[in-house]
Order: structure tokens, then sequence, then C-alpha cells
């Protein structure tokens, strides 16, 4: 067991490290009290005018229970590989991938503050009596059809995907696992009814353009090499 995660963590656990992790924790926790407390915010006012969104498809598209697990499970998929980031120690991947998340939910914010919308493609009556049309029922009682685009479940999701696939601590099984779960994730916000096809693409374009950001372009490893820069002269 120890050696198959090895190659995970393989990095001392030494003191700058540790600094240099509870820094890093302490941004994430004070983005993710600014992020929720807005969402919130956002999610307990009504808006004068929402925008309903929809498309010809989503109503072809079918009511499938059983994706509530995939949607479920993206909360634990992101948080998993995001907290392995920062725990092996590679910071460029770490910084990429917080780039990449952070900026997209900002931009969610940003969006729906502006340009509230709505979707009413729920069913009034569940087609089933199931554990999991339970489970989709009380998702719909915690969280409002509003501020829907663009998804944020499609965009964490690829987001997380991308990470996971441009790093080199994953090998092919993980890698395989990912992509799988990544679209199942995204399949599931239309199957149980909880974005429109319009959310789904649009979350899917952010990612896109973020991939070209982050990942394609030097943008964020030149800011990594400049933090990594102050913390030399710090240290010296």
């Amino acid at each position: 067991m120890k050696k198959s995660l090895s190659k995970y963590f393989d990095k001392p656990w030494t003191k700058e490290r540790q600094l240099e992790t509870i820094k890093c924790t302490i941004f994430v926790l004070i983005y993710a009290v600014i992020y929720f407390v807005w969402f919130f915010h956002l999610e307990n006012t009504n808006a004068v005018h929402y925008t309903e969104i929809h498309a010809a498809l989503d109503d072809k598209i079918p009511f499938l229970e059983i994706f509530i697990i995939p949607y479920l499970g993206w909360f634990a998929y992101c948080a998993i590989f995001f907290v392995m980031f920062l725990l092996m120690y590679d910071m460029e991947d770490f910084f990429k991938n917080a780039a990449f998340l952070f900026t997209g939910m900002t931009a969610f914010l940003i969006i729906s503050s502006l340009w509230p919308n709505i979707q009413y493609l729920r069913p009034v009556v569940m087609p089933r009596d199931n554990v999991f049309t339970a489970m989709i029922s009380h998702l719909y009682m915690t969280d409002t059809p509003t501020n829907l685009w663009p998804s944020i479940h499609v965009y964490n999701a690829l987001g997380t995907h991308i990470a996971v696939a441009n790093s080199n601590r994953y090998g092919k099984g993980i890698k395989r696992f990912s992509l799988v779960f990544s679209i199942l994730i995204v399949l599931s916000t239309m199957f149980i009814k909880q974005h429109s096809v319009i959310d789904v693409l649009g979350g899917t374009l952010f990612a896109i353009v973020m991939n070209l950001v982050v990942y394609k372009s030097e943008l964020i490893v030149n800011a990594y090499a400049r933090h990594e820069e102050k913390l030399k002269t710090y240290r010296t």
C-alpha cells in the first residue's frame, strides 16, 4: 500500500512545504467563503426578471434518475483530485487546477448576478418511485432551478479531468476513469433535468477557452514561476 501511494506522495514534508501548503489552504478557504456567500445570496434572492433557458432538444432527453449517482459524485470527484494536487505538492499542477476552477466559478457568479436565468425542465411528478427519484426530489428542494448558465457542474467536471489528463502523476487507468466519470457527470445534468443543453454547451465552451488559457499557453506557468522567484527571494 505504501509503495503504491509513494508515487503520489514522494516529496519530503519539510517546513517550507508545510508553510506553502498552509498558505494555499488558507487561500482556498477564503475563496470558498466568498463563493458560497455570493452563491447562496443569489439562490435566496428573487430577481425581478429571469430569462428562461430552454432548447427543443431538452424535451427529447429522457428523465433517467440513475444519473443522480454521477451528479452527486461530482462533489467527491472534483474535491478529491483538487486536494490530491495540493498534497502531492506539485504546485504548478495545483496552481493550474485552482486557476481553472476558480476563474470559471467567479465568471459564473458574475453572469448569474447580471443575467438571472431559470429553467422549467423538472418533472412536476416523478415518473417512478424509488430511492433515486427520492434523492432527486430532495435535490430539487435544496437547489433552485435558477442561475444555471454556464453549468458549473459541467465546467468543473471537465476542468478536473483536464487537470488529471495533464498530470504526470496519474497513470492511464486513472485517466480513463476520470474521462468516463466526467462524461457521466455532464450527461447527468441533463438526464435528471438540472440543466438545459444550452447550460451544458456553455460550460463546455468555457472549459475549452480556459483549457487554452491555462494548459495550452504559458500564462499560468509564468505566473507560477514569478511566485517561485518571490518565494526564493523571501527565503534568502
